[in-house]
């Protein structure tokens, strides 16, 4: 058996010829140690018990509260806050699904909104996105991003806004819409 492991188990199985007093040899391995005289026994492994595995359990849980919510690095100072805590359902009733740019467009009278058609699967959704400053319609034409499909339509000034497309960044020129991986396809749920 220890010749089959000695690849992934490389110190044990040098512990098991050291233990046999034989070279573990791959093309002998179906040759028998008969009349062969060994070292005393040592064990190769330790078995591991609950008591262990407990006690790694309490000392983990005495040193996790101070490192849960302690960031790696100090926060930047321009970073928002992190919103209120939500429960799992609350989470779960957002439809989140990867959304096709077919179109966009200038809005007249709009300072920072740009009016998206967006593919997502089940047919086309018009969107008001506040987005204009980082932007021209014609480098998003053709883009893959997210969108929260369930959002009550809103009626704005310019027209209804069925859903919103999700951004990250401060404002202004610093904003990024998020683009899922490739092979993502309109209509697909993010999860």
């Amino acid at each position: 058996l220890m010749t089959y492991l000695a690849p992934v188990l490389p110190k044990t199985a040098d512990a098991a010829q050291s233990f046999l007093n034989s070279r573990l040899d791959w093309n002998n391995r179906a040759a028998l140690l008969e009349n062969h005289g060994i070292d005393k026994f040592k064990p190769l492994m330790n078995r591991v018990n609950m008591a262990q595995i407990e006690k790694m359990l309490d000392a983990s849980k005495e040193e996790m509260p101070a490192a849960v919510g302690q960031p790696s690095a100090a926060p930047t100072a321009d970073l928002e806050p992190v919103a209120e805590e939500i429960e799992f359902p609350d989470f779960a009733k957002v439809d989140l699904r990867v959304a096709k740019i077919v179109k966009a467009e200038h809005v007249e009278g709009a300072d920072k909104l740009l009016r998206l058609t967006l593919d997502i699967g089940h047919g086309e959704r018009n969107v008001f996105a506040g987005i204009k400053s980082a932007y021209k319609p014609e480098d998003l034409e053709g883009r893959m991003t997210v969108m929260v499909a369930n959002l009550k339509p809103r009626k704005m000034k310019f027209g209804m806004s069925e859903g919103m497309v999700l951004a990250a960044g401060p404002g202004g020129k610093e904003i990024f819409i998020l683009s899922p991986d490739s092979g993502a396809t309109p209509g697909m749920r993010v999860m």
